[in-house]
């Protein structure tokens, strides 16, 4: 399972890669793994500024849909609006072109609650 060293998560399975005062998210490959095949991602909150834990989205595989949660809070400035016509790529890239959303965050110390990778792969076993 790859758990890249650079991100924050969350315990609700969503990666966060920071960027000076922005952040872009996606669940991490451990999530879609469980999800299986993703069929659709719902997300109309984009422009909105949303707290941490807010729903922003969610997720729909062939078997369920989940919920997405906010890592951090702070306004969607951007959806990857390829996953529109590629769900897919949640499973076959979820740390690079299976991105979600991008935040403008408007309390980075909030990233301090976020677990590191080491924390993560613990969670996750």
């Amino acid at each position: 399972m790859n758990i890249p060293d650079n991100l924050k998560y969350t315990k609700d399975h969503e990666w966060v890669l920071v960027n000076g005062d922005t952040a872009m998210v996606g669940v991490t490959d451990f999530a879609q793994s469980e999800l299986g095949d993703i069929v659709y991602v719902e997300i109309e909150t984009e422009g909105e500024t949303l707290d941490q834990e807010e729903v922003f989205g969610s997720v729909e595989a062939v078997k369920t849909v989940s919920d997405l949660f906010m890592p951090v809070s702070g306004e969607i400035t951007a959806f990857n609006k390829a996953l529109g016509d590629g769900p897919e790529m949640v499973n076959s890239d979820p740390y690079g072109d299976g991105w979600m959303i991008e935040i403008k965050m408007s309390d980075p110390s909030e990233l301090d609650a976020l677990l590191d990778s080491a924390a993560y792969k613990e969670l996750v076993g």
